[in-house]
């Protein structure tokens, strides 16, 4: 009797602990169903709004700043640089002096040139009035050969003679003019000895020092460089993959280091057509002038460039990862519509709708928009300005409204998580 009862209750704590371990499976099961094995077809959408904005689309690059106007002033005469009268910095005018180079040797010159003409000058008043003698003596002894009271070996001596005071007088007097232009010649490179300022401007740089000798035989020295920084010039380089993007008088703006975000905006001045090879890369310059009233632009600073190719104000954007250009649920693209993209408007159609400063290269594009009941609703739009991060829409979508920008799988995110954790997808390590 007692080991009969001792075999039902064993049983009975059998059946307990059976009963107990399939209530724990049957709650594993479930769980795992309501992790891992979520109905694959349920999406969670990631939502924009529709917002308002400025939106730019830019070809970037980056550039140096120069003078737009610059004079490198060197030495037009050999000599000792005597005295400097400006230093790095100053402000000059158009004719101030800037140095001096030693002139004794020019002023020696002019001196004895000078002595020169003035002999030549004398000779000449001496050939002048041999001239005249010669002239009397012809003439009397012309009317004496009229009157038979002289040879004709005498007319034609007395001629003789005034033939060659005249040549002689022609003679004198080109060489009169011969002195006088070494005379300025020789003045001119004592005026080189002071070196003036040619234009208006700043002393950016002096390259020779007071006290050195300068050689023009062999190089014209450069001696100090005058630029106008009231105007700088920014020169950018651009890649060849970019500057058929670029044209002339389009919006273009830059930044410096240390600018605190300030923007100097101007136009695209002119491209240089000779490319500038470096390391196999084609780049091509591109320069804009830019005022610099306040002096804050020096030369040589870095820029980081922004051609505006096109641009829109207080206007409608959606992110780029909501729009497709790619036709809606059964509807084909023509034949001849580029592989991926929606089948263009008729252009006439498209430039009624583009407000006046908008993108002219507008085109259609499709969006999702979550309406309030989060149905998705597939709706054509027209696309204006983009850039890599936003698109400007011209008609399509209201401002506030919800647009899917992405989307992702409760399964997917779920067994990564899993993965993150030392999930099914981990596996147990080595041993």
């Amino acid at each position: 009797m007692a080991m009969s009862l001792s075999i039902k209750n064993i049983l009975g704590s059998t059946r307990g602990i059976i009963s107990a371990v399939v209530i724990v499976l049957l709650v594993l099961i479930g769980l795992w169903r309501s992790v891992w094995a979520t109905d694959s077809d349920a999406v969670i959408y990631t939502t924009e709004a529709v917002v308002r904005g400025d939106i730019e689309n830019l070809v970037t690059a980056t550039g140096t700043l120069q003078p737009q106007d610059y004079v490198d002033v060197g030495a037009q005469v050999s000599g000792q640089l005597e005295k400097l009268h400006v230093d790095i910095g100053s402000e000059v005018k158009a004719g101030d002096l800037l140095a001096e180079i030693d002139a004794t040797v020019y002023a020696a010159r002019v001196d004895a040139t000078r002595a020169s003409l003035r002999t030549q000058q004398a000779q000449l008043l001496d050939r002048e009035a041999q001239l005249t003698l010669a002239n009397i003596k012809y003439e009397r002894e012309k009317n004496l050969f009229k009157e038979d009271a002289t040879t004709n070996e005498s007319l034609q001596t007395a001629e003789a003679n005034l033939k060659s005071a005249r040549a002689q007088l022609k003679a004198l007097q080109a060489q009169i003019e011969q002195t006088e232009s070494t005379l300025r010649v020789e003045a001119a490179n004592l005026n080189y000895a002071k070196i003036y300022a040619p234009i208006d401007g700043t002393v950016v740089s002096i390259t020779s020092r007071q006290g050195q000798t300068l050689n023009t035989n062999q190089m014209a020295p450069t001696i100090m460089r005058i630029s106008d920084l009231s105007t700088m010039t920014v020169q950018t380089q651009v890649s060849e993959a970019d500057i058929g993007k670029l044209r002339k008088d389009m919006a273009v703006y830059f930044t410096t280091l240390g600018s605190q975000g300030r923007r100097w905006y101007s136009k695209l001045d002119r491209i240089q057509p000779t490319p500038e090879i470096l390391n196999n890369v084609v780049l091509y310059n591109a320069l804009f002038d830019v005022p610099n009233e306040s002096r804050l632009l020096m030369t040589q600073m870095s820029t980081q460039v922004f051609f505006i190719e096109s641009q829109a104000k207080d206007v409608l954007l959606v992110p780029m990862s909501a729009l497709s250009f790619a036709p809606a649920r059964g509807e084909r693209p023509p034949a001849n519509a580029p592989r991926g993209e929606f089948p263009p408007r008729d252009k006439t159609s498209i430039d009624k709708t583009i407000p006046t400063g908008a993108n002219k290269s507008a085109r259609p594009g499709m969006v999702k928009v979550m309406k309030a009941d989060g149905r998705i609703e597939e709706r054509k739009v027209l696309v204006g300005v983009t850039n890599r991060v936003q698109a400007q829409i011209i008609e399509g979508l209201a401002e506030g409204e919800l647009v899917v920008s992405g989307s992702s799988r409760p399964t997917q995110t779920k067994a990564a998580a899993g993965m993150g954790m030392g999930g099914p997808g981990m596996g147990m390590g080595r041993r």
